[in-house]
């Protein structure tokens, strides 16, 4: 008898405000035209798993004022699947605003549509709630066999992010390898000097005193220039070819030289061209210390004297052995060596600048700290730089924007909590190394009252402590959502045990709190103390939780 006098007395209640709202709005109707009129319906209220109704809200107001529709997962525990364009249509001072929403639900059972908000002109009006049936789809076991449901399985992530990654260490080497072949291994070409260089020793004599010959010295009267060309012609040759320090060797020296050699069987050459050198070298000596000044056909005549003395002396070396014909290779297979190990050190060299360069320039502008954790890895710091995932968790919703989804946790309730907590629904994710953690819990309390926040601090702070935490500092503050929800924001810090360290570590935690009649909304972050990746991603996640504000 108490039961029905009490629904009776709900339903009465619930008649009386029911009446004194039709009331106001038709009073509100008759004395203002400018009131807007909010019609809401479905087109079926019955509808098989999966399958979608359309929630229609049509607004008639003046054709000046400001409407929004609700937008969003607004319309939980049904899933928004599609809202249509807002249809607009104006008819003189008035115009009909009309808005549609494909809505679903995958699991059976009944559920209720919440009312809507619709705000004009800044003021709020709600649509009705409406009940919704959803039915399992009959399944006829006789004709389709039935499967266990098979285990979870690991699946990879996408290497998307790493391909583009080695797309661009493939650009960066093929850049620096095409500098390298440009600058170092390419063969360039070769000036006249460089040409003329490589000619051998006996052709670059000869060479020279054809140009001598062309040059204007005699003409502009250079007896000096003339004559220090000519000897140091044939005294380069004789160093190169005969292998005698002819250079650094006065006119006696040299000449003194080239007789012992004669003597000795190393040079075929007579005494009359050794004497005509000796003469010309003479000459050179007048020219150069004496300031002499010979007749230019003397000078012409030196000139030819030369180049038949070096022809002659090119006759006068003896054929070189098999010997020296190998040790000449393994000299020359020497100074290819020494060319490569030069051009092995200076890619060398120009790598190790080049990352030290920007090794330099990226601690500059980053930091240390920043270029340490990049080229060695930091676990939050690929949190951050790394694919987000916006979704709800829990009923009531709780949306959130995290680096990794939150797996849901399995609860059971102790017995004291079962009698005043009906569901409680778990979702959370850990990083492998670090304190880093991100929970989030939606409880529906068993009676239709407010939640407790000091009661719920008070056995988070329990938890910690239970945990082995100490030194835990707690401040308190009201917290608001970028939508204008409401709520009270822990924080703190302290020391907190983590299962790869056996000594405590110092950390940081925030802690959330919502709710309302019925049901309360929980979100929990800890992080390392002085973990910038960590401080980033946290305020990341607080500037992006929303919460439902009503079962």
């Amino acid at each position: 008898m108490r039961n029905l006098n009490l629904s009776i007395k709900n339903s009465y209640s619930y008649l009386l405000r029911y009446i004194t709202w039709c009331l106001l709005f038709a009073s509100t109707h008759v004395f203002s035209q400018s009131a807007p009129t909010i019609v809401s319906g479905v087109d079926t209220t019955y509808i098989k798993i999966g399958e979608q109704i359309n929630f229609k809200v049509t607004v008639e107001t003046d054709s000046t004022a400001q409407v929004i529709f609700p937008e969003g997962q607004t319309f939980s525990p049904l899933e928004t699947v599609e809202a249509l364009k807002t249809d607009t249509v104006k008819k003189l001072d008035r115009m009909t605003l009309q808005k549609i929403y494909a809505l679903t639900q995958f699991d059976s059972g009944t559920y209720v549509l919440p009312r809507q908000q619709i705000m004009v002109n800044g003021k709020p009006f709600f649509t009705d709630s409406v009940k919704i049936d959803v039915a399992t789809v009959p399944v006829d076991t006789l004709a389709q066999k039935m499967y266990d449901i098979k285990p979870l399985i690991n699946v990879e992530k996408s290497n998307g992010t790493l391909w583009k990654i080695l797309l661009w260490i493939l650009g960066i080497l093929i850049l620096a390898g095409a500098a390298l072949y440009w600058f170092v291994f390419r063969k360039k070409p070769l000036s006249e000097e460089e040409k003329v260089a490589l000619l051998p020793p006996f052709d670059r004599a000869i060479l020279g005193l054809k140009q001598l010959e062309k040059s204007k010295y005699l003409i502009q009267d250079d007896y000096k220039s003339y004559y220090s060309e000519l000897t140091d012609i044939v005294r380069s040759y004789l160093e190169e070819d005969v292998h005698v320090t002819a250079l650094e060797s006065t006119t006696d020296q040299l000449i003194d030289k080239l007789e012992m050699m004669k003597d000795a069987g190393q040079l075929k050459l007579d005494n009359e061209t050794i004497q005509q050198f000796k003469k010309v070298l003479q000459t050179s000596d007048l020219v150069k210390f004496a300031k002499s000044k010979p007749e230019s056909s003397v000078a012409e005549q030196d000139r030819k004297s030369v180049e038949q003395i070096v022809i002659k002396t090119k006759e006068a070396i003896p054929e070189p052995t098999e010997e020296e014909l190998l040790q000449r290779e393994e000299y020359l297979e020497e100074l290819e060596r020494k060319k490569q190990k030069k051009k092995i050190v200076i890619v060398a060299v120009t790598a190790v600048l080049v990352l030290l360069f920007s090794t330099v320039a990226a601690i500059g502008y980053y930091g240390f700290g920043q270029v340490k954790d990049t080229v060695l890895g930091h676990p939050t710091k690929e949190l951050l730089e790394g694919e987000w995932v916006q979704s709800d968790y829990g009923f009531p919703p709780i949306s959130l924007h995290t680096p990794e989804v939150l797996l849901r946790q399995g609860v059971k309730l102790p017995p004291e909590a079962q009698a005043s907590i009906k569901e409680m629904q778990a979702f959370a994710y850990r990083s492998s190394i670090g304190l880093f953690t991100i929970g989030a819990t939606s409880i529906t309390l068993a009676q239709p009252e407010e939640p407790d926040f000091e009661k719920a601090s008070e056995q988070i702070l329990k938890n910690f402590e239970n945990q082995g935490a100490k030194n835990i500092i707690t401040k308190q503050e009201p917290f608001s959502t970028l939508s204008g929800v409401k709520g009270v924001k822990l924080y703190g810090s302290g020391k907190f045990a983590v299962p790869e360290s056996k000594e405590l570590i110092s950390g940081n935690y925030v802690v959330l709190f919502f709710g309302g009649k019925g049901f309360q909304q929980n979100v929990i972050l800890t992080w390392l103390e002085d973990d910038q990746y960590a401080d980033q991603i946290v305020d990341r996640i607080l500037n992006s939780v929303e919460v439902k504000t009503s079962l």
